[in-house]
């Protein structure tokens, strides 16, 4: 089937190709009746301007990138960049704007598709996520003079804006809820050490563990269901087994729930679970995981909105998204022992 081109909607309203131009981009030249009527053609047959005739006229792509530098296949596994994407999509879609999304293995090669796509005028600006300690995709957007938003801590964002979650009143929240309970030794399942959220959750727990007289320890993970499994059974085996452990996703919380219960362990009565990032899987196992609950998607699409602005020259700040709220459910309770 032919693409409609602006000679069809010439050709039906009577006028020339120079008339359309001038009505579809809200030029002067052709009156408010004649323009009325191309619209109405143009909205008839389908008519979309291509986007290689959009940046000729305005300079802009008409997109925006997001690059994800972990395994592919996480993206089917981790809920946070599923609900992440879909408010960014979903906010975009209302101004006609494209998302262009792929994969990199590395941080090196994530930097070297932002020049590729800015020398080539593919996008107008990029989101980019998992801000590390010593990000070096923030030099190389200043010096390509790229607009970007950054979801994760400002203290990372090296001056970009930032749309963020609290991360320390978070953890501290989780920690209280659980010494409010009696648990006196609690434990962290983190993510990968270098990613900043990661670091703030860990010394959050620390800090706040060390307020409420609680031992707390920390230890790595990949997100991943193999490393939250492999994880709780250190813990578990230690010296020193927590009563109480905190996971920084919901599918590491998983399985952990399900490695201690193979263990044989009473979930809450010998170890309570919480789960960073509430998603429906947290209803579904049984008993159900407490979990840590904020709107994802809506931060997604305040990040679009704030990259839609910075493209068209407005001054856009940080914006710090409504704190994440615990939902107790069946995983945690009172400790069988302290």
């Amino acid at each position: 089937m032919k693409r409609p081109t602006i000679a069809d909607i010439a050709s039906r309203a009577g006028v020339t190709k120079a008339a359309v131009s001038f009505a579809l981009n809200g030029q002067p030249g052709v009156s408010a009746a004649t323009r009325a009527r191309i619209l109405a053609i143009a909205s008839e047959i389908g008519f979309q301007p291509s986007s290689a005739a959009r940046a000729l006229s305005d300079g802009r792509a008409g997109a925006f990138g997001f690059v994800f530098d972990r395994p592919a296949r996480m993206l089917g596994i981790e809920s946070y960049f599923m609900q992440l994407l879909s408010g960014i999509q979903a906010e975009l879609s209302r101004d006609h704007i494209a998302l262009l999304f792929t994969t990199a293995e590395d941080q090196a090669a994530e930097i070297e598709l932002y020049r590729t796509w800015w020398a080539q005028g593919r996008i107008d600006g990029v989101f980019i996520v998992d801000l590390q300690l010593r990000d070096k995709r923030l030099a190389a957007l200043r010096d390509l003079q790229m607009p970007a938003i950054a979801f994760g801590t400002p203290e990372g964002s090296g001056g970009l804006p930032a749309v963020w979650q609290d991360d320390v009143g978070a953890t501290r929240t989780v920690v209280e809820y659980l010494a409010g309970l009696g648990h006196r030794r609690v434990a962290r399942v983190g993510g990968i050490p270098r990613y900043w959220h990661t670091k703030l959750r860990a010394d959050a727990l620390r800090e706040a563990a060390r307020a409420a007289g609680l031992e707390a320890v920390c230890v790595e993970g990949d997100y991943t269901g193999e490393h939250g499994a492999r994880a709780t059974a250190e813990l578990l085996e230690s010296a020193s087994p927590p009563t109480a452990i905190l996971y920084d996703n919901d599918l590491m919380a998983m399985s952990g729930l399900s490695l201690a219960q193979h263990m044989g362990l009473q979930v809450p009565g010998e170890l309570s679970i919480v789960a960073w990032d509430d998603s429906p899987l947290c209803e579904l196992v049984h008993p159900p995981l407490t979990a840590l609950r904020r709107d994802i998607a809506a931060g997604g699409a305040e990040g679009a909105r704030r990259l839609i602005a910075l493209v068209g020259g407005s001054e856009v700040g940080d914006f710090q998204e409504p704190s994440p709220v615990l939902i107790p459910r069946g995983s945690t309770g009172r400790p069988a022992r302290s």
